[in-house]
């Protein structure tokens, strides 16, 4: 008698590599925070004068819940919305605080403080005089920043069951230093309330990474080189690639945001609240990573003001923060980092 092969007999082995190499795969994705069920969200939009882009996994889209957390700092801490908290303050019109106000304010005073105010918010009056915000005219002479530094000072405004008082009506506070910062981390809030484990939200260069990205891999944000003559910022060519998560970092610098007198001499946005003049120092960026984008908003911007030197000194007692710094020394740049 002739037995019949059992074709099912071979397919066993086979069945069984493949369930096998099935379970490893998800096991792989699952440990590396990556659920093949749940799909990844792209959106993006503009947003305090700049574009903000979010990359996040979630089955539901969750653009407007975004937009109105953005909203929500834009209504409490813009200076060029009329009827956001910030204007009324700055305007005497209104002098209560609300909860978005209060936060950033406490924090940006933490700063001042751990800065030796070279982090201050009511730096504005210089900040205009010099052509940088939202008046235009004439550059200062010395008269005139003398006079205006006696509207400058963190200590002198304060806030204290939701009112706001100044020691001098004629000061304002203009928290565009770390406005972005904060507002990405309003949005990863709201992210994170909404179950969400892996996403990245960046508004103008200000990022906060959260898990992995649809790799399963850490994310890949990159430092941007300095390049003086890129005042336009089309040169995107990259000093570095930092591979970031559960992060924030942002980055401040002088090399786009100037501007040249008819005598050739440079302005950098970045003002000096102590001598009310732009700063001139080795700094070209200082991209810093700490605990919270407003954080590290706020410290990038100290940097700038305080160079190289100082910049250390304050690393040692803030040892939640990293940084990336990069600096020009003689013809070339260098680079001072405590990242890798």
């Amino acid at each position: 008698m002739i037995l019949k092969e059992k074709p099912w007999i071979w397919r066993v082995p086979f069945l069984m590599l493949l369930i096998g190499l099935s379970i490893w795969a998800i096991r792989r994705h699952q440990e590396n925070g990556v659920d093949m069920s749940t799909s990844w969200q792209k959106n993006e939009g503009a947003v305090f004068g700049t574009i903000y882009h979010a990359t996040y996994q979630a089955n539901k889209n969750l653009k407007a819940e975004l937009e109105a957390a953005l909203d929500s700092v834009n209504n409490s801490l813009s200076m060029f919305n009329p009827n956001s908290t910030l204007s009324k303050v700055n305007a005497n019109s209104d002098m209560t605080s609300d909860s978005l106000l209060n936060v950033v304010f406490t924090l940006a005073q933490k700063v001042s403080q751990a800065t030796d105010g070279a982090f201050d918010v009511t730096v504005a009056p210089l900040v205009n005089a010099w052509g940088f915000g939202y008046k235009n005219g004439a550059l200062p002479d010395s008269l005139q920043v003398d006079s205006l530094k006696s509207l400058v000072g963190w200590q002198r405004i304060h806030i204290a069951n939701n009112k706001v008082k100044k020691d001098d009506d004629r000061m304002v506070m203009d928290f565009s230093a770390i406005a972005k910062g904060f507002g990405c981390d309003v949005v990863a809030n709201m992210f994170r309330r909404h179950g969400v484990k892996n996403f990245m939200i960046e508004i103008g260069g200000e990022v906060v990474v959260e898990g992995v990205n649809h790799k399963g891999k850490a994310w890949r944000v990159g430092v941007n080189k300095p390049v003086e003559e890129d005042s336009t910022g089309i040169n995107n060519e990259l000093e570095d690639v930092l591979e970031l998560t559960n992060q924030a970092m942002a980055t401040s610098g002088n090399y786009r945001n100037f501007y040249t007198t008819e005598d050739g001499k440079r302005i950098a946005h970045t003002i000096d609240p102590h001598t009310g003049y732009p700063v001139q120092h080795s700094i070209l960026s200082a991209t810093v990573l700490a605990p919270s984008c407003a954080e590290a908003d706020a410290f990038a911007t100290s940097f700038m003001v305080m160079g190289l030197e100082k910049a250390k000194e304050v690393l040692k007692v803030q040892k939640q923060l990293k940084v990336f710094l990069i600096y020009a020394e003689g013809e070339e740049n260098k680079v001072y980092q405590t990242i890798k």
